[in-house]
């Protein structure tokens, strides 16, 4: 059974419609033709991701996301995806958005990194945006299954 757990450690995201989000992701992997087994989403502040992309990428610089990917040879996947609520709102604010429509941006961009999407060049950002774009419309329209 594929497991989606968020956690806080400096911050408090304010996330709602968790139990949605939840099946929502599973969804995506599902859509992407991806087995899950776990993803952790860890939401931090700026100098707490700051802290992480030094130590184990040897940038210094601010992000809004890293994604670690730990699945195990070609299992399920499994990873964790950290979030810096700082970025979040600051970039909600410079692209005229919400904060909530921007998190969830920034969550399925990481879920997209887990199913092998990539962003380090132009015509990969340009797919990558488009992916995010059609994930925000569906979530949109998704409902919650209950059994």
């Amino acid at each position: 059974m594929s497991a989606v757990k968020f956690h806080a450690i400096d911050v408090n995201p304010g996330l709602n419609q968790k139990i949605r989000l939840k099946q929502f992701i599973k969804h995506i992997f599902s859509s992407e033709g991806k087995e899950l087994n776990t993803i952790d989403f860890i939401f931090c502040s700026d100098a707490y991701l700051l802290s992480m992309n030094q130590q184990f990428l040897q940038h210094d610089y601010f992000t809004d996301i890293l994604t670690f990917d730990l699945s195990k040879n070609n299992s399920a996947i499994s990873g964790e995806i950290y979030i810096s609520i700082d970025r979040v709102k600051e970039n909600a604010a410079t692209h005229n958005t919400t904060y909530i429509n921007e998190l969830r941006r920034v969550m399925f961009h990481g879920v997209l990194h887990l199913c092998g999407y990539l962003d380090k060049i132009k015509s990969e950002q340009t797919l990558m945006t488009d992916k995010e774009n059609y994930y925000l419309e569906q979530f949109e329209a998704f409902h919650v299954e209950t059994r």
